[in-house]
């Protein structure tokens, strides 16, 4: 008897290494027009979903993407995507039947190892696969995330200020910080532990993962990995099982950005309009870091949006997170009581 397939690892805020390849190895697009399309259907659904896109490359045959969940989970705007465009190419292209093989892949990373190795990794795909014949013409490439980063090309949809954060507080010193960091790489070639490396999803739900890590088995047939530490994988298993039903209530209950800062400044004690601002008293800090843990894993808010509401850079924003994770969980501090 075949088993049901498993919930995907998408809760709100969890860094993902996507994968989309052709059936057979055939081309997923044929031509600009299509990769076009793909990409305008790809830029729109990141708008409504909140889906943050780091970095993109597509190749004939397959594409890369570099993903962090918004509010919406990440198979959705997957099926979305993928069956909007097939449904077009199989159109354009007077054929019918699958264009992609099987379900796509996703690992789910850990951001503070693998971030900035991924994107470097899924940019350099286009070179690698000889698309492009030097690091110079993939600065001009228009299928793949450098150029956008490079400011060749723009991208509305591709979060850029995040990327080149961790790079340098200034565009032109963080994009040439960048160059070296993407020139370094181009020797290392394909990288498995990138793209199959890390813990296997079975296909009986990451809750069994989780127990049979605990005794030593870690290899299981599926299409999902966990790429990071273990304490990485608790914490992203642990959050997958939860987060979803609560954040549905917090949305029906109507919270948002302001009411977040009304309930930190209430329990932090300090003035709401303080949380804003750039002081860096204890209390001020340990409230905006508090704002930014809820604002993005409890609402689903983009850390790019955060940053200008508290007017932080993203990478910083990411820092206040875990921070601000840490506090709430130590001095028991909830956003919504009662659920």
């Amino acid at each position: 008897m075949d088993m049901p397939r498993s919930a995907r690892l998408d809760a709100p805020g969890v860094l993902h290494h996507v994968i989309i390849r052709g059936m057979e190895r055939r081309n997923i697009f044929r031509c600009d027009s299509d990769r076009e399309d793909f990409l305008k259907r790809l830029g729109d659904l990141l708008e409504a979903t909140r889906t943050t896109c780091y970095a993109w490359a597509l190749l004939p045959n397959h594409a890369h993407f570099l993903l962090r969940t918004g509010v919406v989970p990440l198979a959705t705007v997957m099926r979305r995507l993928l069956t909007g465009y097939v449904v077009s190419f199989n159109r354009r292209y007077h054929r019918h039947g699958y264009l992609f093989q099987n379900r796509y892949k996703s690992i789910a990373c850990q951001e503070e190892a693998y971030l900035k190795e991924l994107v470097r990794y899924i940019h350099l795909n286009p070179l690698r696969a000889g698309t492009v014949t030097d690091l110079a013409k993939l600065g001009v490439y228009p299928y793949c995330g450098h150029s956008a980063l490079m400011g060749k090309r723009e991208r509305a949809w591709q979060d850029l200020d995040y990327v080149l954060g961790y790079f340098g507080k200034r565009v032109g010193r963080a994009r040439r910080a960048y160059v070296s960091y993407v020139r370094a790489g181009i020797s290392q070639g394909h990288r498995e532990d990138l793209i199959g490396g890390g813990l296997i999803r079975s296909l009986g739900g990451w809750t069994e993962v989780k127990s049979l890590r605990s005794g030593g088995k870690y290899h299981l047939k599926s299409d999902e990995r966990i790429l990071g530490d273990a304490d990485f994988v608790d914490e992203v298993l642990s959050r997958a099982d939860e987060h979803y039903s609560r954040q549905a209530e917090l949305r029906r209950r109507g919270y948002t950005l302001q009411r977040v800062a009304k309930r930190v400044a209430r329990i932090c004690e300090i003035e709401e309009r303080a949380i804003f601002g750039r002081g860096r008293q204890q209390e001020q800090v340990r409230a905006r870091d508090l704002f930014c843990f809820w604002a993005v894993r409890e609402l689903g808010i983009s850390m790019t949006e955060v940053a200008k509401s508290v007017r932080m850079t993203p990478p910083g924003v990411g820092y206040a997170v875990r921070r601000g994770e840490a506090l709430a969980r130590e001095r028991r501090y909830r956003l919504m009581t009662g659920f």
